[in-house]
């Protein structure tokens, strides 16, 4: 990667950080527990990708990344970053539909698989892909519960007292 990719990289990382502050300045709500709000998280995301970007000018206009090993010459797996990317399309597009934790086990699994893949681990057909949607929902019901219960928001469900 030469230098002027380098600075690219790095204008990028400040632009990402400019949209993010943009969005966390329109985040509005009352001071929390210790005058923390709402807004907090997405300020410090936006100021560590600024503090990145302007790093990584720093090195790329004092010479670029040296030293660096040539990254290995590994094609894309493909396949399993299809299973993946299926896995996040059909959670954002079903969510709402099927509720929180069906289409977050459903993600876990096609993730799952898709990684396994990538491995070259072995794919047992339907029992390994209900054993991962099993793991995920042991994940996905107590982040639930924890997110509508404990911390008082609204994640999707089907049923009125939303395990579903």
């Amino acid at each position: 990667m030469n230098t002027g990719h380098q600075k690219l990289l790095g204008v990028g990382a400040l632009v990402i950080a400019g949209v993010l502050a943009a969005g966390a300045a329109q985040i509005h709500g009352a001071a929390g527990y210790s005058g923390v709000g709402p807004g907090f998280v997405p300020w410090v995301v936006a100021g560590a990708m600024a503090l990145c970007g302007v790093l990584l000018l720093v090195q790329a206009f004092s010479g670029g990344l040296r030293d660096l090993p040539a990254p290995p010459a590994m094609p894309p797996y493909w396949r399993g970053m299809a299973w993946v990317t299926a896995g996040l399309l059909l959670n954002a597009a079903l969510i709402t539909y099927v509720g929180f934790i069906p289409s977050c086990a459903l993600l876990f699994a096609l993730a799952a698989r898709g990684f396994r893949l990538s491995m070259d681990q072995p794919v047992r057909g339907v029992t390994s892909l209900l054993r991962d949607a099993a793991i995920g929902v042991a994940i996905s019901a107590p982040v639930f519960w924890l997110f509508t219960k404990l911390l008082g928001l609204n994640l999707p469900g089907l049923t009125h007292t939303g395990w579903l």
